[in-house]
């Protein structure tokens, strides 16, 4: 009886929401249930796919609160738009359009919901997909705090990418700088003077090519770098160990960090991507992501065995656990 009242009294938790190991148990829960009387076996919390002829249908939607919600490099209109385009481009999609919902507290400026508009309609625009409907609700003041964006996309795809997919064998690819999101957030919230900004940015055209070369694609947003190659690891059944002295992270990211006490990374990224490619492929991967990003690279590789460990420059393996307890908050 007494076990019973402890698992009556269970409530969610903000490190529910962190992108850590208690996301994984949350998402894990609502997924068993809604499995439970159902046939439908492809339920994801990145997207679902529906045949469509030779080609896939992908359906992905997010919702989005971030504290602060102007930062450097965008915001949470920004970060809207590029999350969901970026979720169906890791599934290897074309994103064909996208919905728009917004919930927003009484008293909100007019002028600061205009230019979160524009954001979302600036990248519409340049990526040539357009937001098709929507959804809008105002709430009573102090029942929401300021602003929060629900957004779904649809995309098409001739192949799905997944992240189970990493074979023995494959080096671990990065597209770019990592961490700079998170990184300019806290910056920003804690009044750090830094030159950061962050890396939020739609990531369909580079991935676009690169695509059929990899095994493996995840964006490192909640939980960053250490959170996405621990479920690339537990879903594809290998290990991947990472060269600490190729770990593309700027200078002030990581001071930003260490000053912090906080994990690099568990910093999170919201325009880059991780992917897993077969040896032979790497360096034209590599050559053509560095037509967008200068920092691209190898930065580890995939091996027998199970877990994610970082080579140290002293030459020592140190296991990187998927992350714990109270991350970075309201990043996206």
């Amino acid at each position: 009886m007494e076990n019973i009242n402890e698992k009556n009294k269970k409530r969610v938790e903000i490190v529910h929401g962190s992108g850590g190991k208690k996301s994984v148990e949350l998402i894990e829960e609502i997924r068993k249930i809604l499995k439970e009387k159902s046939d439908w076996k492809n339920i994801d919390d990145d997207g679902a796919v529906f045949e469509w002829g030779e080609k896939k249908l992908v359906f992905t939607t997010d919702a989005f609160i971030v504290d602060p919600i102007f930062f450097p490099g965008g915001d949470i209109g920004k970060l809207a738009i590029c999350g969901t385009i970026n979720d169906l481009a890791m599934m290897g999609a074309q994103p064909l359009g996208l919905s728009l919902s917004l919930v927003i507290e009484e008293g909100f400026p007019w002028q600061d919901l205009q230019k979160i508009i524009r954001s979302i309609n600036q990248i519409s625009q340049k990526e040539k997909i357009p937001v098709v409907t929507g959804d809008t609700k105002v709430t009573e003041k102090g029942k929401l705090d300021k602003i929060e964006i629900t957004t779904a996309g649809i995309g098409m795809a001739q192949f799905i990418l997944s992240n189970e997919g990493a074979q023995v064998g494959d080096l671990v690819v990065a597209s770019g700088d990592l961490g700079k999101h998170g990184a300019a957030l806290l910056a920003k919230r804690f009044g750090s003077l830094t030159a950061i900004k962050s890396d939020c940015q739609p990531l369909s055209r580079e991935i676009k090519k690169v695509a059929p070369f990899l095994t493996s694609a995840k964006d490192p947003t909640r939980g960053g770098l250490a959170a996405i190659l621990n479920e690339i690891t537990e879903k594809s059944k290998v290990k991947i160990v990472l060269d600490e002295d190729k770990l593309p992270f700027q200078k002030e990211v990581s001071a930003l960090a260490n000053l912090l006490g906080i994990d690099k990374l568990a910093l999170p990224s919201e325009g880059r991507f991780v992917a897993t490619v077969p040896a032979r492929q790497a360096k034209k991967v590599v050559s053509y992501l560095k037509k967008f990003n200068r920092q691209a690279r190898i930065i580890g590789r995939v091996e027998k065995g199970k877990g994610v460990y970082l080579k140290t420059t002293l030459g020592t393996l140190r296991k990187i656990e998927i992350p714990e307890g109270k991350l970075i908050p309201r990043i996206c």
